[in-house]
């Protein structure tokens, strides 16, 4: 039987979906003994303190949030397998776990582009290596895509601060900012303080700003107001991949340790960016019909039959506005939604594939690995636990 001790913020969803990806694990062979301990008993009693009672405890492993300076290596000099849930920085000593940030920021930016949007910030927090990434990831799709003067930050929140920020400083920036705006926020706990600060200031939100964030914790979102819309991770499959390499060390002192990396997935598209920033009407009504009907087999004609507009003149507003054509929108809609619901349902491919409108089955496979660079059936094997 395993006993492991896991030191981190139960407050947050991050640290339940990471338990549950072990328990999922441990079930497939035998129970394991989980001491959930709080930051707050590191922060009393520092390393040596948590390694005494990791020894008195006869824990076989650690996963915690550490700090930088965290002499971690003592775990290791004393028979304890020890893992890092990414806090500020990344180890070099001992494995990581981490994620995809750069590419979650770079998820963000193409979801705002989509939605037509032309000024963009990112908010988050200073020195911590999973906001700074995300905020890189997001930057540099934006200037990519010919808007990196259009684009605005602000990562002064220190971590250690979760819960307490400076109002003014941030109200300064937020006023200061071009609408409509789309706001990346490091995690749902940052776009929930957006908000806040967004509804005393009198700021709308979809409508002046749209605001993302990432983790997808359905307590926060919900608590948001508007809900807050957010990236998906699979951080269950982590917590499982994290137990496997646990196992895997116990077994080998020796085995490779690297480090275990949490994807981004889809993105859950709530009220706080359910918005398309045009003044264009015929456009927003293409767009609302779009969405509207995207499990029924629309086409482009049926789209420009809701508009008084040329199908040519409606194609070169549309790509204006979206980046791309109708025809492109629509697809890149599907799949989209496609993979989403590949990670939440277990219906058969071919059933969820029809349920968003993908009726050619026999080049769905070769369609979805140039979207996500795996077929139907390897982006599910690889993103979900099971």
């Amino acid at each position: 039987m395993i006993r492991l001790i896991l030191l981190t913020d139960f407050t947050e969803a991050f640290a339940h979906n990471l338990l549950r990806g072990i328990l999922e694990y441990s079930k497939e062979r035998e129970p394991w003994v989980v001491c959930r301990m709080p930051p707050s008993y590191k922060q009393s009693h520092g390393i040596p303190g948590v390694l005494k009672w990791a020894k008195k405890w006869q824990a076989d492993a650690i996963i915690a949030q550490f700090d930088d300076d965290d002499e971690v290596e003592l775990f290791r000099e004393n028979g304890i397998i020890a893992l890092a849930q990414d806090f500020k920085s990344r180890f070099s000593v001992i494995p990581n776990i981490t994620s995809e940030y750069k590419l979650t920021g770079q998820m963000a930016a193409d979801f705002f582009l989509q939605k037509g949007f032309r000024n963009f910030a990112f908010y988050g927090y200073e020195n911590v290596v999973w906001s700074e990434e995300r905020c890189m990831g997001f930057r540099d799709r934006i200037i990519e895509k010919g808007f990196g003067d259009n684009f605005f930050e602000y990562q002064k929140q220190p971590l250690e601060n979760l819960w307490y920020y400076e109002s003014e400083p941030l109200a300064s920036w937020i006023k200061s900012l071009p609408h409509p705006l789309a706001l990346m926020a490091c995690d749902d706990t940052q776009g929930n303080k957006i908000m806040e600060v967004c509804r005393v200031l009198g700021i709308k939100i979809p409508e002046e700003i749209a605001v993302l964030g990432v983790d997808n914790d359905e307590i926060i979102c919900s608590l948001s107001d508007p809900p807050l819309s957010s990236v998906n991770l699979n951080i269950v499959k982590g917590g499982y991949e994290a137990a496997q390499l646990i196992e895997r060390l116990m077994r080998d002192k020796e085995a490779s340790c690297e480090d275990v990396v949490i994807h981004p997935t889809t993105i859950t598209n709530r009220l706080s960016t359910d918005i398309y920033s045009t003044g264009d009407p015929y456009i927003l009504v293409a767009l609302k019909y779009i969405h509207q009907n995207l499990a029924t087999k629309i086409t482009v004609e049926d789209v420009v039959r809701q508009v008084p507009l040329s199908r040519r003149l409606l194609e070169i507003h549309f790509k204006q506005v979206t980046g791309s054509s109708i025809y492109q929108y629509i697809f890149n809609l599907r799949m989209e939604r496609f993979s989403q619901l590949l990670l939440e349902s277990s219906e058969p491919i071919a059933d969820i594939a029809m349920s968003v409108g993908l009726s050619d089955y026999k080049n769905l496979a070769r369609q979805f690995k140039l979207w996500k660079k795996y077929t139907p059936a390897e982006y599910r094997k690889i993103h979900r636990v099971k």
